[in-house]
């Protein structure tokens, strides 16, 4: 087919037609593929479209967030979870279903980590790898996301993701190469931000040696929503589909590369054949819909739910609650629940459940329910004494804390790791009156806990969708044994974490200074204390290890359920290497197994472990190496927790041999690394500019703020106070947000073709005080643009 395609029916292909659609090419029979949001469930707009959920969508089965599956350790469960969100993309004709995302959590402060999976790349590319198998079993394509290295929402479009060879592929890649390679999705979306100088979505590295070379992609990149920089560079690169739509100019760039020679035509139709295979294995419009049971899914989603959470302390064995407790329903989130995050992945859930709509059935008995205090964390005394009256006469305080919704949201990371104070004060009121006090924590992530100890028992639900309120009071009553294990760890507190003074960052570059040493990494290696470590996570029953034994390939251990009920238990398998060789991390999860038992069953487990586990990327060689020499596998409940060590010794693929690295990469102490000791790691210069000067396409439109333009600064103060202004009425306004981190490049890739890039370096010039020259090339620019989008729509229709 593709010789039969024009030049430009070629470069059509590969930028969007609208906010979710490709092109079509009715003369060939390609027909137009409709792409929607998904990482935990369908939102696809049919009416007024955007990329950020602000406008309605269908309604779909909200599932927990990626942060609360991850919890699971259940690569089986998100594999269900993926065949009910391809069912209902299907239902809907999606043909290409966003998510899931799998960065890695390189700080609990990122703000969009509630759709991520894991600090652990392993965990992540698992589950994530269960995910896009669900998904496209159902004939939807998943596109797995960011790709690479997205840490931030601050700046997201114009940050440089400055990180070494090594740490960025054990840390950042590696999880995209377990889906890649062990799911095989049809699709994949390159990131907004640079890595190490170069947009990921012009990075040949990224999009062609990795991703196509070694680990066999073939099917199609799509950039990030409005985060195609330079669309000929990402055609060379490897990049398919530029979205949304950005108008014909982006075609007519591609066209005239090709024919001036700054772009291979093989490159273009390398690409161009890759989206037209994708339309191929796409369903057809014609297929009959597949049925989709909502009030199953619903079911799913509760269970999902109930897995999902994390029981982090249970003194004296308060939980579970035995039916006909007398229980007293605290906290404005029983009311009203916080279920997902904000932003392009919000979901128009089919039902919600609140702990109000169904604690009838779940045989407590509710006292009273008294709101506590106001979600946004104004302090009211009257909300508070409620709180302590209904308590006082409960057998148990039920307490629902959580994160506000302005705390988490894609486009802005978390400025802190505390609860509101109004919150944390309702806590200790309410536990003074009544010490048999349960928290249930919502959030996509870790908070700081000094309140702890006001708490009897703590069960963090994260972001436990449209049913999470049914799934929680299951675990609460023990209908459901916990089981959920922490996908990441909880610090004592923001300064403990080794990204504490520099994320997010907010300059040109982010520099990813502590190297390997991310989440665990960091402070089993460092000695650290945290609150609660990675993989941790308590049961109504109890589990004992035996018998472990290891060989490069494979440990094997026997777990037995010691406990009077049935449960579940999450065998971890850690490796530390013992003999010297390369700076890493003391120890690394290698494997996993999740496993049911009766009380009193034992089974034996058996975790795969090979190169993948001792390996490290060498770049001398530009490859994988594994050093000979002695290793420990050890196996246990959590990362803190491994009663079970084993030494095995490893023959490798080379000698062990230290490498040239400053002092505190062996050791770990990594929170505060001065540039010397970086550009050591990095084995160049880190390339750090300081953001002055005149502005340019590829600033943010924050930075108007320092422009040359009254007119210009303005513009900005007008979006700050926009932003200000929603941010006290505790609703994050998510398209100033945008703004203000967009690139002015993005005013042309975000307007359907109605600003051309010539355009744009008119509107750069008024920013920077140039004012009549760019009025005059934005006016040339816009009657160029109308008149050329006239003549290339005439050539389309001429071949049609």
């Amino acid at each position: 087919m593709i010789e039969n395609l024009t030049l430009l029916e070629k470069a059509v292909l590969l930028t969007g037609k609208s906010v979710w659609e490709t092109y079509d090419l009715p003369r060939h029979g390609v027909r137009s593929l409709w792409l929607a949001d998904g990482p935990h469930g369908v939102r696809k707009q049919v009416g007024s479209a955007d990329h950020l959920g602000l406008n309605a969508s269908e309604a779909a089965t909200c599932f927990p967030t990626a942060s609360a599956v991850a919890s699971t350790w259940d690569v089986e469960l998100a594999e269900r979870v993926g065949r009910a969100l391809g069912a209902e993309a299907a239902a809907q004709g999606v043909d290409v279903l966003l998510g899931p995302g799998l960065n890695v959590k390189r700080s609990p402060l990122g703000g969009r980590s509630f759709e991520y999976f894991s600090e652990d790349p392993l965990l992540a590319g698992r589950m994530a790898a269960g995910y896009v198998r669900g998904i496209q079993s159902q004939g939807v394509a998943a596109c797995p996301k960011h790709y690479a290295a997205n840490s931030q929402e601050l700046r997201r479009m114009v940050s440089d993701s400055v990180v070494d060879e090594r740490t960025l592929r054990e840390i950042y890649l590696s999880a995209f190469e377990i889906v890649v390679t062990q799911a095989r999705p049809r699709t994949l979306m390159s990131a907004y931000n640079l890595v190490n100088g170069v947009y990921a979505n012009e990075s040949r590295f990224l999009l062609t040696d990795v991703l196509r070379d070694e680990w066999g992609f073939d099917g199609v990149v799509v950039t990030d929503w409005g985060g195609s920089n330079d669309v000929v560079a990402g055609v060379a690169a490897g990049s398919n589909l530029e979205m949304p739509a950005a108008g014909l100019d982006s075609a007519r760039q591609i066209v005239d590369a090709v024919r001036s020679g700054r772009l291979d035509a093989a490159d273009l139709n390398a690409r161009a054949a890759e989206v037209l295979r994708l339309v191929a294995e796409a369903r057809s419009p014609q297929d009959p819909a597949p049925a989709v049971d909502l009030d199953a899914h619903h079911a799913l989603a509760r269970e999902v739910a109930a897995r999902s959470a994390v029981l982090l302390k249970n003194d004296d064995a308060l939980l579970p609650l035995a039916p006909g407790t007398r229980v007293a329903v605290i906290g404005d989130f029983a009311r009203t629940p916080r279920y997902q995050g904000a932003g392009s992945s919000a979901v128009n859930p089919t039902r919600l459940d609140s702990v109000l709509d169904v604690i009838d059935g779940s045989g407590l008995e509710m006292t009273a329910f008294a709101a506590g205090f106001h979600r946004a964390g104004q302090p009211d005394a009257a909300l508070r004494d409620e709180a302590v009256e209904v308590a006082r006469g409960a057998d148990v305080a039920l307490l629902f804390l959580g994160l506000d919704e302005i705390a988490e949201s894609e486009g802005l990371d978390r400025s802190t790791l505390a609860l509101h104070a109004a919150q944390v004060e309702v806590l200790e009121a309410v536990a003074a009156v009544n010490p048999r006090t349960v928290v249930v924590l919502a959030g996509g992530g870790g908070v700081e806990m000094p309140w702890l100890g006001s708490a009897q028992a703590l069960l963090h639900g994260y972001l436990s969708g449209q049913a999470g309120a049914g799934g929680l009071l299951d675990v609460l009553t023990g209908a459901v044994n916990p089981s959920g294990r922490l996908a990441e760890t909880v610090p004592v507190a923001l300064a403990d974490t080794p990204t504490a003074e520099t994320f997010p960052a907010t300059g040109r570059t982010a520099e990813y200074r502590e190297g390997l040493f991310v989440g665990y990494r960091y402070y089993t290696t460092a000695g650290v204390p945290v609150t609660f470590p990675f993989g941790y996570g308590l049961s109504y029953t109890s589990f004992a290890y035996t018998d472990l034994t290891a060989t490069p390939d494979a440990a094997t251990v026997t777990v037995t359920n010691t406990g009077a009920v049935a449960g579940a238990d999450v065998v971890q398998v850690y490796v530390r290497r013992t003999t010297p060789g390369v700076h890493r991390a003391d120890r690394t999860l290698a494997g996993f197994a999740r496993v049911e038992l009766a009380p009193g069953e034992s089974a034996t487990v058996s975790v795969p472990l090979g190169d993948a586990a001792f390996r490290h990327w060498d770049t001398a060689s530009g490859a994988w190496q594994v050093q000979q020499g002695t290793y420990e596998v050890l196996a246990g409940a959590n990362v803190d927790d491994l009663a079970l060590t084993v030494a095995v010794e490893v023959t490798g693929t080379v000698p062990a041999r230290e490498d040239d690295v400053p002092q505190r990469y062996r050791t770990g102490d990594v929170r505060r690394v001065p540039e010397a000791d970086f550009e050591a790691l990095l084995g160049r210069p880190a390339r750090v500019t300081d953001g002055t000067g005149p502005l340019t396409v590829n600033d943010a439109l924050g930075r108007m703020a320092d422009a040359r333009s009254p007119l210009a600064r303005l513009a900005y103060r007008f979006l700050a106070w926009r932003r200000d202004v929603a941010d006290r009425k505790g609703a994050p306004d998510l398209n100033i947000l945008f703004l203000l981190n967009m690139p002015f490049r993005a005013i042309g890739k975000m307007t359907n073709g109605m600003v051309s890039a010539e355009m744009v370096d008119g509107i750069v010039r008024i920013v920077n005080g140039r004012f009549w020259s760019g009025a005059r090339a934005a006016l040339r620019g816009f009657f160029r643009n109308r008149r050329a989008n006239r003549a290339t729509v005439r050539a389309l229709r001429g071949t049609t």
